[in-house]
């Protein structure tokens, strides 16, 4: 690469500094403030798990009930890529307060909503909220935590999804049971204003001096129509309209057209929104695929579990979340303990393979549950599960984020988590489309034709389980072969995946953060200057780099004018 000296004099001139000054004391603080907003965006996506059924009764939409778990997270997959440019252009912290106060916005339409549409509205504004709360924190964390004692800290935000994963059931089996299903929502106000408090006051980031921002807004309305037309397909084929219908075909259409004008709009962007670049790294590619194919099965088989417990086994919503306890202690332990194995030991290469693994075997063993079997032994079969997620979703964040500078982990991680949430609505969509379509068919199948049953599309737990005998166990057997079957189709979705997870190529954990530049006048001789720049465009065009010294390309630009 060849530059001249009057290019390098238009170039930026970057003085390297630290990425923080925050001392393990603040580290720490600023981590607390970032677990309560993690924990509001997570518990979200579960804590309506248990009190669905009583939701769509109450509200008589059972046609719409995949949109409540469907709406908050397509809206948080569409806005994460848009977070995590922006916090990469223009910094995190104040948009991280933004992200919460969405969040709180769509608590309070969703807690005053009297009608399906209008708290399917609120769960999707939630979700704009909630998108920016998980990636942004993921990233603020890698701005004031080197790579390499990073495993602790991923290994305990992980086991965040492991507490909501069994406290959001619980919390809205409770809340069902209790003062209402609507303090799900409520519940939110206190938490989000103590989050936003907390970042006010602790998160202290390096400035970022930039000229101003030059938005993406084609590649932002280009992924949201594409992510769009994917869930709606997979919401709507095969239920609401057949596959050859022009309805769904049209939806196929927009996401190619939309996906193929997303590709060539990125290519030309001043600053994408997902630089075409990071695919270029092998560890991005190999640890997104294996992030898209985990959230499928997990999402797909954890979605639903709680309405299969209430109304196959006669549990409450309150122990209904109960009996996810279990897989939220293997969840949190392996997550944990793998977190500190990764930190002191810097392999992390094996743990996501394993993980699938054993995500894999639960899903298995899942899909062979009877209306008579054993609850302890369900309990055991999610445990299983629990396991391999805990060793495999955080630790895939840690690759991404090995991967690339400091200047571009926001872009990454975002891109990353995009994907798996693509995985999630997928998975979401298309379990609550196979067993919406099949519970109504067994339904009507085998229901008496007096309708001594009632309205089928109004069905909660308590109802069925005051049915006369011979009713329940109907419906009770309809809710069993309607769900199952489909743990048993994420089986090789899992394989797949640990066999995709095996191609990660090790690359030694940066046991610092890399400086930040910020764009200041230097005195400095011209060769320097010049030498700084081809090293800065050197690190923007050689995206991968597989070699393991880990030094920064400026640093040794620095040192070699200064010999």
């Amino acid at each position: 690469m060849t530059t001249t000296a009057a290019e390098a004099e238009q170039a930026p001139q970057y003085l390297p500094q630290p990425a923080s000054d925050t001392s393990h004391k603040g580290v720490l603080l600023v981590f607390a403030g970032l677990l309560i907003a993690m924990l509001l965006s997570s518990l979200d996506q579960m804590i309506f798990s248990t009190a669905l059924p009583t939701i769509v009764g109450e509200l008589h939409g059972v046609e719409h009930m995949v949109w409540i778990t469907t709406a908050y997270i397509l809206a948080s997959t569409i806005v994460m890529p848009v977070y995590g440019k922006l916090g990469d252009l223009v910094g995190r912290k104040w948009l991280f307060v933004s992200a919460i106060a969405i969040f709180l916005v769509g608590s309070v339409i969703g807690g005053l909503a009297h009608s399906m549409p209008t708290l399917i509205a609120g769960r999707a504004v939630q979700g704009f909220g909630g998108g920016g709360l998980m990636i942004l924190a993921m990233a603020i964390i890698a701005d004031v935590v080197p790579a390499r004692e990073r495993g602790r800290y991923s290994g305990i935000m992980g086991a965040v999804f492991a507490v909501s994963s069994v406290a959001g059931p619980l919390l809205g089996g409770f809340f069902t049971e209790g003062p209402g299903w609507r303090w799900a929502f409520w519940m939110n106000v206190p938490l989000g204003i103590l989050a936003i408090i907390c970042a006010v006051k602790f998160i202290h980031l390096p400035r970022r001096v930039r000229a101003k921002p030059r938005l993406d807004y084609a590649g932002m309305v280009l992924i949201a129509i594409a992510s769009t037309c994917i869930v709606l397909t997979t919401t709507w084929a095969g239920s609401t309209y057949d596959w050859s219908s022009p309805q769904i075909l049209g939806l196929i259409a927009g996401a190619i057209v939309s996906g193929v004008a997303f590709v060539l709009v990125e290519r030309r962007a001043a600053e994408p929104i997902m630089p075409l670049s990071l695919f270029r790294n092998r560890n991005f590619n190999v640890a997104t695929l294996g992030g898209l194919l985990t959230g499928i099965s997990m999402f797909g088989a954890m979605a639903f579990l709680p309405t299969y417990l209430q109304m196959v086994t006669g549990s409450s919503a309150t122990e209904a979340g109960l009996l996810m306890v279990p897989m939220m202690l293997a969840l949190l332990l392996t997550s944990v303990i793998s977190g500190i194995a990764i930190s002191r030991t810097g392999s992390y290469r094996w743990y996501p393979v394993v993980g699938m693994v054993f995500v894999a075997i639960g899903l298995l063993l899942l899909s062979t549950m009877t209306p008579g079997l054993a609850v302890w032994v369900i309990c055991a079969y999610t445990a299983i599960m629990g396991v391999g997620l805990g060793m495999t979703m955080q630790n895939l964040v840690l690759v991404v984020q090995n991967s690339f500078s400091i200047k571009v982990v926001g872009t990454a991680t975002s891109s990353n988590n995009y994907f798996r949430q693509i995985g999630a609505s997928v998975g979401s969509a298309v379990v609550g489309s196979l067993f919406a379509s099949k519970l109504a068919h067994l339904l009507t199948e085998r229901l008496p034709a007096s309708g001594a049953a009632g309205d089928t599309g109004s069905f909660t737990p308590d109802l069925v389980h005051n049915l006369p005998d011979q009713v329940r166990e109907i419906i009770v057997g309809a809710y069993n072969d309607a769900l199952t079957p489909v743990f048993l189709y994420m089986v090789p979705i899992a394989i797949v995946a640990a066999v995709v997870l095996v191609f990660i190529k090790h690359k030694p954990l940066a046991t610092s953060i890399e400086p930040e530049a910020v764009a200041e006048p230097l005195d400095m001789d011209g060769a320097t200057h010049l030498a700084l720049y081809e090293a800065e465009l050197d690190t923007e065009n050689d995206v991968e780099r597989d070699d393991e010294d880990d030094l920064d390309p400026r640093q040794e630009a620095l040192a070699a004018s200064s010999s």
